[in-house]
């Protein structure tokens, strides 16, 4: 909660209860008003304004119009019915609620602070395959076009952090994304992050090692900044991928917003078999982005494309990570014989009847809830039919799903003996993985996010994630990898596979 937008709040209540205790004293309550107004204004004017605190804006214009008549009307005061009075008194206090919740439920929030040495640069491509046809387009006459978002390690950062999403007409998709009105989410405008605009790379190291990062099923690349962050505060060039038409919403540079169209590929009439082909043709494409998103970097590196990075990244130490379809992007691309490692953030795989056996380090994060999933088809349990009514699904459909999740855990063996690990974190769900968990604290109350505090989930995930490329790209670290650690209790080691 910002500062003005709280002593506004409180200036509110304190008018709400003079109105009370100092009835006849008009001059005070008139001068009261005039200090909740001038807490306004500044509020406006320093912090801006947000539609969460619309009620607070009236209360405030209201005590002032009324307090400011009674103040110089020059008749004595009038009598005001007491029914009416009442239900002023009521439709006051209601307002006052209702703000005090939405400021809770949409806080202007901070992000966590990056705990690297580096201060954290940021910049932004417009790319263009012009090799592929855009194929999730429904003209399908264009490119295959990407935004990509960098961040870097710079030594001294100039002006203003860049804001946590500075594509502000995407926000009211994003609202829509989670079933939110367009203009709730507006406010996340306000919201900053820790990076520098365009700032010059750290000259403390001649390159630094290039980690590629893939945003989730209808997600953006914004919803992975404090991963990014903290990455790039520790020596690490880190470009997370808008996959186009797979995001809630991708504003390019001349304006252009494309909003999710890859859901079309799923129906809930489909069976498991199509399910799992239009599954394997998007993430074909996604694994792709990241090939060609890689390709470009080369082009960055040797100056091809403007940019600061230019000379600085280290392209023999690659790794990528990703959440959700984005992990399986991640361990997809892995093949990629320039990739060295990677991580999956809580994704099944995809693409498994196509791929050989990996035979590179790599590192899956569950939620808990998901290892539940995995641990029934280790253990062989079989839905009851209960279970099977509740998900809306067939046994015929979950066998097959279990079949697939057979070969999933195969394929994470398989990382495990080239030196990954499989872990899980408890009381954390799907989006614990994403600073969507920063958004709104009704999430975690919903069960949207898991019952592990946000900045708690974030701190564990962003430390095994930076142990685990400290140890392939750059040759140190690794202790949390060796096993539990008492630091974090939360996080458990899976050794037991089929």
């Amino acid at each position: 909660m910002r500062l003005f937008e709280l002593l506004l709040l409180l200036s509110n209540i304190g008018l709400f209860a003079l109105t009370f205790l100092l009835k006849k004293e008009r001059r005070t309550v008139f001068i009261a008003s005039g200090i909740a107004t001038l807490l306004l204004v500044i509020h406006w004017t320093v912090e801006g304004y947000r539609v969460q605190l619309f009620f607070s804006y009236c209360i405030t214009i209201i005590f002032l119009a009324i307090s400011g008549y009674s103040y110089f009307r020059k008749n004595g005061p009038q009598k005001i019915p007491r029914f009416l009075l009442g239900s002023a008194y009521t439709a006051i206090a209601i307002m006052l609620v209702v703000t005090v919740g939405l400021m809770y439920a949409f806080p202007v929030f901070n992000l966590p602070e990056p705990t690297g040495e580096f201060k954290v640069g940021t910049q932004t491509f417009h790319l263009v395959d012009t090799n592929r046809e855009e194929i999730f387009d429904k003209a399908r006459d264009g490119k295959r076009e990407l935004m990509v978002q960098v961040w870097y390690p710079v030594t001294v950062g100039t002006g203003k952090h860049a804001p946590f999403i500075p594509d502000t007409p995407i926000l009211r998709y994003m609202a829509a994304n989670y079933g939110l009105p367009e203009f709730t989410l507006q406010y996340l405008k306000y919201v900053s992050s820790h990076a520098y605009s365009g700032a010059e790379v750290s000259s403390a190291q001649n390159s630094y090692p290039l980690i590629l990062a893939n945003p989730g099923f209808g997600s953006s690349r914004f919803l992975h900044t404090s991963q990014a962050e903290n990455l790039a505060s520790h020596g690490y060039i880190v470009a997370v991928i808008d996959h186009t038409y797979n995001t809630f919403a991708t504003e390019f540079p001349d304006g252009r917003i494309t909003t999710s169209t890859t859901n079309d590929l799923f129906s809930p009439d489909d069976d498991y078999r199509t399910g799992r082909e239009n599954r394997d043709k998007l993430g074909k494409v996604l694994t792709a982005d990241v090939a060609f998103v890689l390709d470009q970097f080369e082009l960055i590196h040797s100056g091809q494309i403007p940019s600061p990075l230019k000379g600085r990244i280290d392209l023999g130490h690659v790794g990528v990570f990703g959440h959700s379809i984005g992990g399986a992007t991640a361990y997809d691309a892995s093949y990629d014989p320039r990739i060295t490692v990677g991580i999956d953030l809580d994704g099944g795989l995809y693409r498994l009847r196509e791929s050989e056996d990996l035979r590179k380090p790599f590192l899956f994060i569950n939620s808990e809830s998901y290892f539940e999933e995995l641990n029934r088809v280790i253990n062989n349990r079989v839905y009851t039919d209960a279970e099977l009514n509740r998900m809306g699904s067939t046994r015929e459909w979950m066998d097959q799903v279990t079949e697939d999740k057979k070969l999933e855990l195969e394929r994470m063996r398989e990382t495990v003996d080239e030196g990954g690990q499989i872990l899980y974190i408890e009381n954390t769900e799907h989006l614990n993985f994403t600073d969507v968990q920063f958004i709104s604290p009704v999430f975690k109350l919903l069960g949207i996010t898991g019952k592990i505090a946000p900045e708690r989930a974030n701190s564990v995930i962003n430390a095994y994630m930076l142990d685990f490329f400290d140890m392939y790209l750059k040759n140190q670290g690794g202790i949390l990898m060796k096993g539990p650690d008492s630091r974090f209790p939360e996080v458990k080691f899976v050794t037991s596979l089929l």
